[in-house]
């Protein structure tokens, strides 16, 4: 893996970190459906621009059917399911879920893609799916029965990321990043908004709640999918699965500065064994 592979997963990890926080925030205000369609609705606006100076907007329908598929499983469900966690776990926590994505990407892309597990490798995710368990345990996530669910949903919101990564490299390679994301974006807002409407919350939302939507929008989605689907191409997706382990970290870090959640020791050290893990898994 090149350098500059690297400087992009941690950017990108630190972006998908503080997508937490801001879920954390706003979803209490809209609910988690209204804010995903917000987040996803915004995104294609932002992105929209860029798109037609580029292409033409009946491109948009190219490939239809393949760009639906990423459309579901790469942010209409993953997204919501997360957003329905962060009411009920931190946003550190429900990162750690969200460190799922490598091992399932990887097991995945070894029963559908034939990708190679070496000894190196495998040691890397155990290590880093170990530390997640780890966190989990330490920051007592599952003390309370009222958690399951919301665990529940996020471990499924991971394994819908495994599939999609898997499922853009098998047949996505040949769409352009950019067309890519608009096109599936545009298609997850489009299944989400008769379900936005319906859910939409009686009272006005905070500007603090709308702003953290706008951020999600414009920045933890529009920009961070077009880097994260150059990965895929780049690396594959294995490789590029890789920054869900370290999400969590970034996301306990925003997490305390920004909103007093709890750093134990535990955590720390649960974070190290994430790092290290990565470190094992992307060689």
């Amino acid at each position: 893996m090149k350098a500059i592979n690297i400087f992009e997963l941690l950017v990108l990890a630190a972006i998908w970190g503080a997508s937490f926080v801001f879920m954390r925030v706003a979803v209490p205000e809209f609910g988690a459906i209204p804010l995903i369609g917000v987040r996803i609705g915004v995104a294609v606006l932002f992105l929209l621009p860029f798109f037609v100076v580029k292409y033409r907007v009946c491109q948009l329908a190219d490939n239809k059917l393949s760009i639906f598929i990423v459309g579901i499983f790469g942010s209409a469900l993953p997204f919501s399911l997360f957003a329905y966690s962060t009411l009920y776990l931190s946003a550190g926590l429900t990162a750690v879920l969200n460190a799922a994505v490598s091992i399932f990407t990887a097991l995945v892309a070894y029963a559908w893609l034939g990708e190679n597990l070496s000894l190196k490798r495998v040691a890397g995710l155990v290590t880093g799916f170990f530390g997640v368990c780890l966190l989990v345990y330490t920051a007592g996530a599952l003390d309370h029965r009222a958690t399951l669910l919301a665990v529940m949903a996020g471990l499924v919101a991971a394994l819908s990321y495994a599939f999609n990564n898997c499922y853009i490299k098998l047949y996505c390679s040949h769409i352009s990043p950019l067309r890519l994301t608009v096109a599936s974006l545009f298609s997850g807002f489009l299944l989400l908004c008769p379900f936005m409407i319906y859910l939409w919350p009686e009272q006005v939302p905070s500007t603090k709640a709308w702003l953290s939507a706008l951020v999600l929008g414009v920045v933890c989605t529009g920009l961070a999918l077009i880097m994260f689907f150059r990965l895929i191409i780049a690396l594959g997706p294995s490789r590029s699965g890789l920054v869900g382990l370290l999400i969590p970290v970034f996301a306990v870090i925003w997490g305390l500065l920004w909103l007093g959640e709890t750093l134990t020791l535990g955590m720390l050290f649960s974070g190290a064994l994430i790092l290290l893990g990565t470190a094992l898994a992307s060689n």
